[in-house]
């Protein structure tokens, strides 16, 4: 008896185990080749580090190191001058961390040469190394979080949470922001909350990296029924990490204290009909167009759920203010810390 004939279109089961282990080789290979790129790169910036701060040798001789690479190794690629001191420029900036030094590998060049060039301070650069590997970002995504001041406004404008949250879930504060840039939707100033429910369902790629890793999109308009009257959940994700449900309320306008109680009223029943044994009680997200702080701190100061309130923002921030206020921000610790 013959065996069934199977195409090269059909997918077989029986295979899966040595695709992963030809799929697990590829991505070590890739790896242990950029691991070693970074290294060199790393060695080289070193040595001229090095020869240029004892005074061995001038801007000249690296001009003259990269026209010797070019002529002597035809095939050779990354070596041009800009290139050489760019190796310098990357060694300098990490050889006195070795914390941080032991992360540069984990990254191609590409993404280490963004952050090392458009980053400021050294705790910029750790921020976004440290998140360039944990959500495995893209060049693209990158130059994004960079171009919208993601660390800027982490810093300033840490996320506004309720005490419940903090205690349930401690992490929570390094996952959720204060706000979320959603300018890739391209939404008018004045848009309908349909229009920002609808934008970020067709975007909803971009607005799960924006959102992180670890959310999972669960639905659009979750029913809840409760007693005899049917209710609709905006979206509704789920958080891997966290281990529960994560849902969110959209308002195209300012925050008002009595959202809060609808969003409660949400989690309760999330928790008591979706929630699975398992799984942590839900938190939820108010997502407005603006908020007043001090409102939102008397309305979560006295919440009973975990919760928070943030803000969707439809325009890229002015990333030179956000910068100024960011010095003032250390200027001030600086000085609190001199007074202690």
């Amino acid at each position: 008896m013959t065996a069934p004939h199977i195409s090269g279109n059909t997918t077989d089961d029986r295979f899966n185990e040595v695709l992963a282990l030809i799929h697990g080789a590829r991505q070590q290979a890739i790896q242990a080749v950029n691991t070693r790129l970074i290294e060199l790169y790393w060695q080289v910036g070193g040595y001229i580090s090095r020869k240029l701060e004892l005074a061995e040798w001038g801007d000249s001789v690296v001009t003259q190191l990269a026209e010797h690479l070019a002529q002597t190794q035809p095939g050779l690629r990354g070596f041009t001058r800009r290139n050489l001191f760019r190796m310098r420029q990357f060694y300098e900036a990490y050889r006195d961390d070795e914390k941080v030094s032991a992360l540069l590998t984990l990254l191609p060049w590409t993404h280490n040469l963004l952050i090392l060039t458009q980053s400021k301070h050294p705790q910029e650069r750790e921020f976004y190394l440290r998140l360039a590997i944990q959500e495995k970002w893209s060049t693209r995504e990158l130059e994004r979080q960079l171009k919208v001041a993601l660390f800027e406004r982490s810093v300033i404008q840490p996320a506004k949470v309720s005490a419940v949250l903090k205690q349930t879930h401690p992490s929570a504060l390094e996952i959720f922001r204060d706000a979320y840039m959603i300018e890739f939707l391209d939404l008018p100033g004045a848009h309908a909350e349909t229009d920002l429910h609808r934008g970020l369902l067709a975007r909803l790629k971009e607005f799960l990296i924006e959102l992180g890793r670890d959310f999972c999109f669960v639905g659009s308009e979750y029913p809840l029924q409760v007693g005899g009257r049917d209710f609709a959940l905006d979206l509704l994700f789920f958080h891997r990490g966290l281990n529960c449900l994560v849902a969110i309320e959209l308002k195209v306008g300012r925050f008002e204290p009595e959202y809060l109680g609808k969003l409660n009223f949400y989690l309760e029943a999330l928790d008591r009909g979706e929630r699975k044994s398992h799984e942590n009680p839900a938190i939820g997200v108010l997502l407005c167009a603006s908020k007043d702080d001090e409102v939102v701190e008397y309305a979560l100061n006295r919440s009973l759920s975990p919760a928070l309130i943030a803000e969707y923002q439809v325009q890229l921030p002015d990333k030179q203010l956000l910068q100024a206020k960011l010095h003032e921000f250390y200027a001030l610790n600086v000085a609190q810390a001199e007074e202690c």
